[in-house]
């Protein structure tokens, strides 16, 4: 009933959505217990090696959460552990990357005229870079930068916008921001999963061992802690990029990368201001509105698209390529595409109000549609996704045209 496209669409889909699920429940339990640690009170009559106390009313009920600064002075007989969202967040995640990134290296991971590489060399930087992410990152933090906080984020932001430059070189801008996100996120569940957790097993096991932990775990963990904070937001930023070309596929989609780092700075230290009741730093939403129209400037700024000559472009065909358009039917489905979805999905979109292809996706040459062939056969053939709302009314003949091409293409006939 279904063929293999099919299935792996929804496998993509269920995987996003664990993806999604697992990271609202990493994000929100990370926030929670920042804004938790900032608002501690101390108390005259809190008990000894606290650092402080809050009280919370949610549910219908009040909560009485206390801190201990190292360990309590045995150990809990219920503990609970918040590590698993991360992992599964960082795990899904990977699986995203391989299932469109990987297996669809030669349409979203490498562009030709970005960088001429292979597929297989570019799976290959993307894996390496990840990894030395955090290598990198957990260098510096165990270096003796490590003790100057300040110093170490701007060497760190330092870091970041470096690969922001080197992933644009070499990737398309939409794999570009999808790496930024991963190499990110990387650092934050690596952290997790190397220090915060192994440090606090550390603390558990000296408590049930009658040995008094050493305060340099709890410290060590709080700092990682703390970076995760300011680095979750442009994650976000990175993950959900894909839907706007206007931000990955310009020309300086680099240094609107870099501008997004610096906003969750100004955003993530509003709220740990106010949450640690030191005021409420206005200054920073306004440092966030002015960066965030620097980042809407610089989208724009290349107000002219080269058209690419067509005749350079068929001969620029990959023999992946080829197979569609020699593919009974592609003439076809060419004029299809042409009449019902270049208006938009062309160098220079002649819709109203549209300024920039779509995701960046241009379907005005045989090659271009050839490429997107999977997803033409997808969003226009199985589904009714595209056109959006059937505002150029495609028919239903049409649709089973494109189905036929793309199956007689994966059938060789």
């Amino acid at each position: 009933m279904f063929d293999t496209i099919i299935w792996i669409e929804w496998l993509e889909f269920a995987v996003r959505w664990v993806h999604a699920v697992t990271a609202i429940a990493w994000i929100g339990s990370s926030f929670y217990f920042i804004a938790l640690d900032l608002g501690l009170r101390k108390v005259p009559e809190s008990p000894p090696g606290t650092q402080g106390e809050q009280w919370q009313v949610h549910g219908g009920g009040f909560y009485h959460i206390q801190k201990y600064l190292v360990a309590p002075a045995r150990m809990p007989e219920h503990l609970i552990w918040f590590k698993w969202e991360s992992y599964i967040t960082w795990v899904s995640g990977f699986a995203m990357l391989v299932l469109v990134y990987y297996l669809g290296a030669d349409l979203y991971l490498v562009d030709a005229s970005v960088s001429e590489m292979s597929t297989n060399v570019g799976i290959l930087v993307s894996l390496c870079s990840i990894a030395f992410g955090w290598i990198a990152y957990d260098f510096l933090c165990k270096s003796k930068l490590g003790n100057n906080s300040t110093a170490l984020m701007v060497l760190l932001y330092a870091l970041l916008v470096a690969m922001a430059w080197g992933y644009t070189q070499i990737f398309t801008g939409r794999a570009a921001f999808l790496h930024l996100g991963a190499f990110t996120a990387t650092i934050m569940s690596a952290n997790v999963f190397f220090i915060i957790i192994p440090n606090q097993k550390i603390v558990v096991a000296d408590l049930m061992a009658g040995r008094t932990p050493d305060a340099k775990y709890g410290k060590i963990a709080k700092q990682r802690s703390t970076h995760n904070n300011y680095l979750t937001l442009p994650v976000i930023f990175f993950m959900v990029s894909n839907h706007y070309p206007l931000a990955f596929a310009t020309e300086y989609n680099w240094i609107i990368a870099s501008l997004v780092f610096l906003m969750g700075v100004t955003i993530r230290h509003y709220f740990n201001s106010t949450h640690a009741g030191k005021g409420s730093p206005i200054w920073t939403w306004v440092a966030t509105t002015l960066l965030f129209l620097a980042v809407m400037a610089l989208s724009v700024a290349p107000m002219y698209w080269a058209t690419e000559n067509t005749e350079e472009d068929e001969a620029m065909a990959t023999p992946h390529e080829q197979i569609y358009i020699s593919a009974a039917g592609f003439e076809d489905v060419q004029d299809i595409v042409l009449g019902r979805c270049s208006m938009c999905h062309t160098s220079e979109p002649m819709w109203d109000g549209i300024l920039h292809p779509p995701k960046d996706v241009r379907l005005d040459t045989a090659p271009r549609i050839a490429r997107l062939a999977r997803q033409i056969y997808i969003q226009a053939g199985v589904s009714r996704a595209m056109p959006p709302a059937n505002v150029s009314y495609m028919e239903e003949e049409e649709r089973q045209t494109i189905i036929k091409w793309y199956r007689a293409a994966q059938s060789g006939s």
